[in-house]
């Protein structure tokens, strides 16, 4: 309330915390420096002139501070560090003078805060970027495999890490002790790493079978080149549908132009980027399947099995509508890397509507 409280601004560590609080019936600023262990800053921000509400930057150190402070009956807003302006003559930075700064614009109401994500959410959402990581790890592990055989002159000619490629790799013999110690430990990262993947697919799988992510999971899969990781990992990283609107999650995913107009000036430059990038890309990858005709699919048509009517209808006429999108710009001479991207936009509009859809009620999609 206006004229009594604390604001809290906490610069967060991970071995120091330095916290600062504005009280407003003294109208004096305090700080100081504290420990690092949740339950060491809910005591201090406790201890400041009621009510206090606080607030620190999104980083590597979570949201576990923001629940244990929730859980305290303190307010807390988690700020989205990207989304801070700081002042071009500002050339002092400080942890003291970066948590007065936050708690001066959680004064006046102008932090751009991000969602915390449940327990849950957070554990699913782990298990999806380890699934991303190892994924990154398998192509950079064949990479450097393919590189090995290449410099001994050994190229596959045929399709890439197929049965009969992986018959054909454990087929070589080196004369040179090395690059046979070399192509043995590269080979078994490989296949390492391999397992490992299909490990973690598993798992998620069976997540995606559970509550509460079956529903939405299963509504998704029935669009073109949507699986069963990629709705979950869409469902995981968007984690709450109910934020957007078939028009704005483009822009949440950095999907939309990027934009530098004045007066009658309007000028758009390449998309944004903003937002979660294992989405975005995921989402692009799906877009390329909707480049080709559509045709009726055996796999999509198991994927559907069991949907309601309103939602395999809602679907096809996604699938028709991003075909169609495809052709559009085609027409027009766009180059296929830039119509994905474009695809992709209306692709999450589709996959937002399907998401909200339930069985009792069904708008027309926004997208």
């Amino acid at each position: 309330m206006p004229g009594e409280g604390s604001w809290v601004g906490l610069d967060v560590h991970a071995r120091s915390v330095i916290g600062c609080a504005i009280d407003e019936s003294a109208g004096e600023i305090r700080s100081q420096r504290i420990g690092a262990r949740n339950d060491q800053i809910v005591d201090w921000v406790r201890a400041q002139p009621g009510p206090v509400v606080a607030c620190y930057e999104a980083g590597p150190t979570g949201f576990g501070l923001a629940r244990a402070l929730h859980a305290a009956g303190v307010p807390c807003e988690v700020v989205a560090p990207s989304k801070l302006e700081r002042p071009a003559g500002d050339k002092v930075k400080t942890d003291r003078r970066d948590a007065e700064r936050l708690a001066r614009l959680l004064r006046i109401g102008e932090l751009p805060g991000v969602r915390v994500p449940t327990e849950a959410e957070e554990a699913a959402r782990d298990l999806v970027r380890a699934r991303e990581d190892c994924r990154g790890d398998l192509m950079r592990a064949r990479h450097r495999l393919s590189k090995l055989l290449l410099r001994q002159g050994l190229v596959w000619e045929h399709s890439a890490w197929t049965g009969a490629h992986e018959d054909w790799l454990r087929s070589h013999r080196f004369d040179r002790r090395g690059v046979q110690l070399a192509f043995d430990e590269a080979l078994d990262t490989v296949f390492t790493v391999h397992a490992r993947r299909d490990r973690l697919d598993a798992a998620i799988e069976e997540m995606a079978a559970t509550e509460p992510l079956a529903g939405p999971v299963g509504r998704l899969r029935c669009l073109r080149g949507v699986s069963t990781l990629t709705a979950t990992a869409l469902c995981v990283e968007v984690a709450d549908w109910h934020r957007f609107t078939g028009s704005t999650i483009g822009a949440y995913l950095g999907l939309v132009p990027s934009e530098f107009s004045s007066g009658a000036r309007r000028v758009q430059g390449p998309i944004t980027k903003t937002g979660n990038g294992h989405a975005r890309r995921l989402l692009v990858e799906a877009a390329w399947h909707h480049r080709r005709p559509l045709r009726a699919s055996r796999e999509r048509a198991r994927r559907a099995d069991g949907q309601p009517a309103a939602v395999r209808d809602r679907a096809e006429a996604g699938n028709r509508r991003l075909h169609q999108r495809w052709c559009r710009l085609e027409q027009r001479g766009k180059r296929p890397t830039i119509s994905a991207v474009a695809v992709a936009r209306e692709l999450a509009g589709w996959c937002w509507s399907l998401a909200m859809l339930d069985q009792d009620r069904h708008d027309s999609p926004a997208v």
